[in-house]
């Protein structure tokens, strides 16, 4: 028995939409994490990018659980005492609330060059409309696949 390791040529992207309004934070990005990696395959191979082309949409009606909305993200400028930080609730009150899902999607893959690379395969919208019609999407609904996945 041989050890399947897939090669460029045998990898096919698909492309995936994702309502993401009153689902969980949480249980959300692992499912995006887990669909552009690609481990949802059964020809997965952790080398290479095979994972799917994940659309967010409506990130800014994002749910979380218990007080998570108003714990902080911290980040750091670089200059001396630059540290900054914004609560989850005014980030998704803000002008970018696509970051709080995207920094929830990120921190869940590993942190190297070809997670990198991955995160390319994602794009997040806060609306209900995105400009990748002509991909024809296919539509996974994250709110009917477990029923601790949604919070009202």
């Amino acid at each position: 028995m041989k050890t399947f390791s897939a090669t460029p040529a045998d990898i096919e992207k698909k492309w995936i939409v994702i309502d993401a309004e009153g689902v969980v934070l949480g249980r959300l990005a692992s499912i995006i994490a887990m669909r552009l990696r690609g481990k949802h395959m059964a020809t997965f191979t952790p080398h290479m990018d095979m994972g799917d082309n994940v659309i967010v949409i409506n990130a800014d009606k994002v749910q979380m659980t218990g007080k998570k909305r108003e714990e902080n993200f911290y980040w750091h400028t670089g200059h001396p005492g630059g540290i900054k930080s914004r609560t989850k609730a005014q980030i998704l009150e803000g002008a970018h609330p696509e970051r709080v899902v995207f920094q929830a999607v990120k921190r869940m893959l590993p942190g190297n060059r070809l997670s990198r690379k991955q995160l390319t395969n994602l794009r997040i919208y806060a609306g209900a409309a995105h400009p990748h019609e002509a991909q024809s999407p296919e539509v996974l609904d994250v709110k009917s696949m477990n029923k601790k996945n949604t919070r009202v």
